[in-house]
């Protein structure tokens, strides 16, 4: 997988923060296998899964976030969901 970093997004989410997240995958995914792109997916997938789990209170989703970046560093975003 390219190193390719993160597009800079505005607060207010244009659509050219779209247009700049779709060359972003574009970059990353250029010479992957199937395979490589469905794990990569997968991935995604889970942190997606992870981040609407969150609680809607500001106080606790503060932790939960702290939580998560943490699992996120370890490997997985399910560990900081269930604790």
């Amino acid at each position: 997988m390219n190193n390719i970093p993160k597009p800079k997004i505005s607060p207010a989410f244009t659509i050219e923060d779209i247009h700049k997240i779709r060359e972003w995958h574009y970059e990353r995914r250029k010479g992957m296998t199937p395979e490589e792109i469905c794990e990569d997916t997968r991935r995604g997938a889970e942190r997606a899964k992870a981040l609407m789990a969150l609680p809607r209170d500001p106080v606790i989703k503060a932790e939960a976030r702290r939580r998560m970046a943490e699992a996120l560093a370890v490997g997985t975003a399910k560990e900081a969901v269930n604790t």
